[in-house]
């Protein structure tokens, strides 16, 4: 494909995408396809070299923890706040249908 993308391209995209584009339409993304494409092309001059392939542009780290047994909330101290607990259990309000 050329650097500049053309009503007939945009018109050929459309209709692989099964979509109806009007005139205005097909020249405003033509446009729009020729400047993204003209930013690919001008990413890909960027030099890379020496920089290390990374799965995301922030460097994370997962704080892991072990796991311990510990006592719960008793059952009723956690009732007092709730506004809807009836025979030891949370009542809520029906969410489906």
């Amino acid at each position: 494909m050329s650097e500049r993308f053309t009503r007939k391209d945009v018109d050929l995209v459309a209709r692989l995408a099964r979509l109806e584009l009007a005139e205005d339409e097909q020249e405003l993304f033509a446009r729009q396809l020729t400047d993204i494409l003209a930013y690919a092309n001008h990413v890909q001059e960027v030099d890379t070299s020496g920089v290390p392939p990374t799965s995301h542009a922030l460097v994370t780290a997962i704080a892991f923890r072990d796991d311990e047994t510990r006592a719960s909330l008793p059952r009723d101290e956690a009732q007092t706040a709730a506004p809807l607990a009836a025979h030891g259990l949370f009542k809520v309000p029906r969410v489906l249908g």
